[in-house]
């Protein structure tokens, strides 16, 4: 039988529109992506050369299968694995098999919500801190002031007390550039000799190398402290693996470290900022987040106990992320031949799940394009919660989004409670690197 009779994929995108549009791809995909669903539904093939096959869907039934139901045949691409470790090294971001699956038993303990509940406090210090530098009474561009409001909080959650600015903005500095680099290495394949020609690929090589040994010097510190801090630094460094009873070896701790800064700083950074430009546009919504604020602040002066009755937060955060999903694209290669949603795929078929356009599939959703924080309560939720991938899904889910969701409640109803906002634009832009980056949301905050 012919590969070509063996195996059936979705409808095809021809290979000279995908060469025409590609320019126009490399710059934002998704408008793109959602022609290809309007034209081809809601999965859509492309094959390279003779054998190299591609998917791209927004099917709930295919994100379900190869991130939960049949995830073991389903491991990270070359794109995150390859080019992600080249940078990041092999932290849970970048591994799989058994590898990743023992680094998750070994760091998860440390994000129960239990221990998540031990770092509010200090978490909550720092929101405030970093709130009162707010412009007020003129319109910013907010998302730098969450990116750096995310970064710091990540950071003093990590090390509570073991690093200076300096070194803070250092870190941050070369994380922003290795990620802008990666993004060209990504959609700019043909371009890998220039990129290594002219010096780039060792630079930022070099730039991560010296992230590496800023990370390196913190931990040593720390590790011949005597002092006791109650942060993520200290439950990491007091792990053990199950089978050796031997905690992880500084460099592997090195790893997860960056992982750690990297997802858990710019998606947060992302969803805050889009939620307040929400926010700014529906002042209905935002007075009934007020509201819910107040009637808890009167019940508890506890902050575990507040952030657990933030019901309508929650649901505005939610509605917030499935609009504008911060890690908006996941991507996975099978192990062995598949069957998926009536599709029998070739091994190592390169499959694309757009959390953006799945979140937006009318087939899912009512009046799909509208924020409508009440999908997020009672009966409704239960619904939402199906067609709905803030964190991913399955075994592979984000490990940080209980530290998430705390930050992002904890920041909203600090704002909220200080400041009336208001919206400069009717719509966002953004660019979707390898979260959906936010463009210049401007936003104003009034003093109430």
């Amino acid at each position: 039988m012919s590969e070509n009779r063996k195996y059936n994929y979705p409808n095809r995108l021809s290979i000279v529109r995908f060469f025409l549009d590609a320019e126009g791809v490399r710059r934002n995909p998704i408008p793109f992506h959602k022609r290809y669903f309007e034209q081809f539904g809601d999965s859509f093939s492309l094959k390279i050369g003779v054998s190299k096959h591609i998917i791209l869907s927004r099917d709930n039934e295919i994100a379900q299968y190869i991130l939960q139901k049949n995830q073991k045949n389903y491991h990270k691409s070359k794109f995150q694995s390859v080019y992600l470790s080249k940078y990041l090294g092999k932290g849970l971001l970048t591994v799989d098999g058994d590898f990743w699956l023992k680094q998750r038993r070994l760091i998860q303990p440390a994000f129960h919500k239990q221990k998540m509940n031990q770092l509010v406090e200090n978490m909550n210090l720092t929101i405030t801190s970093e709130l009162n530098n707010l412009v007020e009474g003129e319109s910013i561009d907010v998302f730098p002031v969450m990116s750096q409001l995310a970064f710091n909080v990540v950071a003093k959650s990590l090390f509570q007390l073991s690093i200076s600015d300096e070194k803070l903005n250092r870190i941050k500095f070369i994380i922003e550039e290795v990620q802008n680099f990666l993004i060209k290495e990504i959609r700019l394949p043909h371009k890998a000799w220039w990129f290594s020609l002219s010096g780039q690929v060792k630079k930022h090589l070099e730039l991560a190398e010296e992230n590496n040994s800023i990370i390196h010097e913190i931990i040593e510190e720390r590790m011949t402290s005597k002092e006791e801090i109650n942060d993520l630094l200290n439950m990491l460094l007091e792990t053990r693996y199950e089978d050796t009873e031997e905690g992880m070896s500084v460099k592997q701790l090195v790893d997860e470290i960056k992982v750690l800064f990297i997802a858990g700083h710019e998606t947060t950074a992302n969803a805050l900022t889009f939620t307040l430009h929400l926010l700014g546009r529906n002042p209905d919504v935002q007075q009934k987040v007020l509201d819910e604020i107040l009637e808890i602040e009167s019940q508890t002066e506890n902050i575990v106990e507040q952030l657990q009755k933030m019901t309508y937060t929650n649901a505005v955060l939610n509605e917030s992320m499935r609009l504008y999903p911060p890690a908006w694209i996941t991507d996975r290669q099978n192990v062995t031949d598949d069957t998926l949603a009536g599709f029998h795929i070739k091994k190592e078929t390169l499959i694309g799940v757009s959390f953006y356009e799945l979140h937006r599939n009318p087939k899912y959703w009512e009046n799909p394009d509208e924020f409508i924080p009440e999908r997020f309560l009672g009966e409704q939720k239960k619904m939402s919660m199906q067609y709905f991938y803030p964190f991913g899904a399955g075994p592979r889910m984000c490990i940080g989004a209980g530290f998430a969701i705390y930050e992002m409640c904890l920041t909203i109803a600090q704002i909220v409670k200080k400041y009336e906002i208001k919206s400069s634009t009717d719509t966002v832009q953004f660019n979707p690197l390898i979260t959906l980056k936010p463009l210049g949301v401007e936003v104003s905050f009034s003093k109430r």
